[in-house]
């Protein structure tokens, strides 16, 4: 017990000698749990904000976990991935996957490689993807979702905190959408996402910069000749 917590129950033992002992112990625990208790949700969610609110631009590496529920099937790829605001994201995906994803702040390019394939839909007009905005510097935690605190330990992460966010409104995208946030520096080290299929979509970021200045041509993209180009 700390020399704070002992001054703390002498301080209640003179003040109410004639009090219940459950009225004393209970100052004590209140005391203490004030002195270990981390932030609240709401707080974390501000944290990140700002955080993400201070960069302009951000870079790293990432791995992409997907597991698809009914079949059982999990699929892992890397890549690098850069977003620089407002609205602008570049995935790179590594050999063999060859998959791209731009966003050049209006419009959203989904390539495909093995179907020879791209999607461009409108930003406006996308959930592709939704849980990410706030590093586009689109929309806002604490307004977007609704937030809860889980248990790190039982999470399997180490050196921080995991945020559950529920989007307010509806959205046929993903059901909600786990941060795992470091600690230090409340920066997202990674984000689960999970469908109504129930469905996860991981994203592991590692050496991440901030602010570093980005080429004008990274959030151009042109497909190969002979991909056949999908649009809403």
């Amino acid at each position: 017990m700390t020399r704070t917590s002992l001054n703390r129950l002498a301080a209640a033992c003179l003040i109410g000698l004639t009090a219940p002992l459950t009225v004393v112990l209970a100052t004590l625990a209140t005391a203490g749990e004030s002195q270990a208790a981390g932030p609240t949700a709401e707080e974390l969610g501000r944290r990140v904000q700002q955080f993400y609110d201070s960069t302009k631009t951000f870079k790293a590496s990432f791995t992409q976990t997907y597991t698809i529920k009914v079949q059982d099937v999990k699929k892992v790829s890397t890549g690098k991935v850069t977003f620089e605001k407002p609205g602008k994201m570049s995935w790179i995906y590594d050999a063999p996957n060859g998959n791209r994803v731009v966003s050049d702040g209006v419009t959203i390019k989904v390539y495909e490689k093995d179907n020879e394939q791209m999607f461009e839909t409108p930003v406006k007009g996308s959930q592709y993807p939704a849980a990410l905005a706030f590093l586009m510097g689109k929309g806002q935690l604490t307004k977007d979702f609704s937030l809860r605190l889980l248990d790190p330990a039982q999470m399997k992460f180490e050196g921080g905190y995991v945020l559950e966010g529920t989007p307010k409104e509806a959205t046929p995208a993903y059901q909600k959408m786990l941060l795992y946030v470091d600690g230090q520096t409340n920066q997202v080290r990674r984000v689960l996402i999970l469908d109504a299929q129930g469905n996860r979509n991981r994203f592991d970021f590692s050496s991440p910069v901030v602010n570093q200045p980005v080429g004008k041509t990274e959030f151009d993209f042109t497909p190969p000749p002979g991909t056949r180009v999908v649009r809403p």
